[in-house]
């Protein structure tokens, strides 16, 4: 089912059991920021990167270096060399997701990005190396930029797509597809927003965080927040400004976060991550959020 009316989708939503697949991923691979630098096609519809002065290359290369090392801790992480060609290369989620058995890749907007899916040594690991299968969305006409766009509830099934200039609802559509889907919710995001996980974020399939503000219409973000109750941490502009709806369940216990977002989390929100089971793990990722982009961004997920 896809739809954009959100009781609708509440009411089926209510009744898939988490039953659908893991809730976390088996592993996860990043791609190194090698010629980090701000890309200024990206930037026309990113309103979270910063000026081209505020790029540290030194410093977001250690900075993702920590970030691998950390993750290693808690799942196999792998990491991919970056391209000096492709500066904002480094957030493959937009452009590398997995289901079981399968790598799906995701059409960019932005030519910049767009040559980021065409990378033999991704391609390779995958079909290679894992013996998975492609399904391959880079060519069609439709911006679709994967986990970006669309938020999963792998558990259960459930995808919560934002509808922007990088996903549109034929993008939306070849996605609920390639993931195989039992619900798709569309929505339109606040002006200004780029990507729904920047957003919201389902964690492991029984919390969510939600920042109101990045919905164009509240009663989405409502009825998001009614299905994962009483788990519904709600987020301010602030938390919001400062990525902590880019978070990421890495483990069934733990939620990932940057530095900066721990930093600006409400005593509420904290209490509400413990309340749903979850630890919390932060890794300083300021150089690197200068891209427009925070830890979620960063991972692509291996299932």
């Amino acid at each position: 089912m896809i739809t954009r009316d959100p009781d609708v989708f509440l009411a089926f939503g209510r009744d898939c059991p988490p039953d659908f697949g893991p809730a976390t991923a088996k592993a996860a691979f990043l791609v190194a920021p090698d010629g980090f630098a701000r890309a200024e096609q990206s930037a026309a519809d990113n309103r979270y990167m910063a000026e081209a002065g505020a790029f540290d290359a030194a410093r977001a290369s250690a900075q993702h270096r920590d970030l691998q090392r950390a993750m290693a801790a808690a799942l196999p992480t792998v990491c991919f060399p970056g391209d000096p060609q492709a500066p904002d290369a480094l957030f493959p989620n937009n452009v590398f997701a997995t289901v079981p058995g399968r790598l799906i890749v995701g059409r960019m907007r932005h030519p910049v990005r767009q040559r980021e899916a065409a990378r033999p040594d991704i391609r390779g690991f995958f079909a290679g190396t894992l013996g998975y299968a492609v399904h391959d969305l880079s060519g069609q006409p439709h911006p679709c930029e994967l986990t970006g766009a669309l938020v999963i509830d792998r558990a259960r099934g459930l995808g919560f797509c934002g509808l922007s200039e990088r996903c549109d609802a034929a993008g939306a559509r070849l996605l609920h597809g390639a993931f195989g889907l039992r619900a798709t919710l569309l929505f339109e995001l606040a002006p200004g927003e780029y990507h729904a996980n920047v957003v919201l974020a389902v964690l492991a399939g029984r919390a969510v965080l939600l920042c109101q503000d990045g919905f164009a219409d509240a009663g989405v973000a409502d009825a998001i927040g009614q299905l994962y109750a009483p788990h519904a941490i709600r987020l301010s502009p602030a938390e919001r400004a400062g990525f902590v709806g880019n978070a990421i369940s890495l483990t069934a216990e733990t939620v990932w976060m940057s530095a900066a977002a721990a930093a600006v989390l409400t005593p509420a929100a904290r209490d509400g991550l413990a309340r749903a089971g979850f630890g919390l793990e932060a890794v300083a990722l300021d150089a690197l959020e200068s891209a427009g982009g925070s830890l979620r961004c960063c991972i692509a997920e291996i299932y």
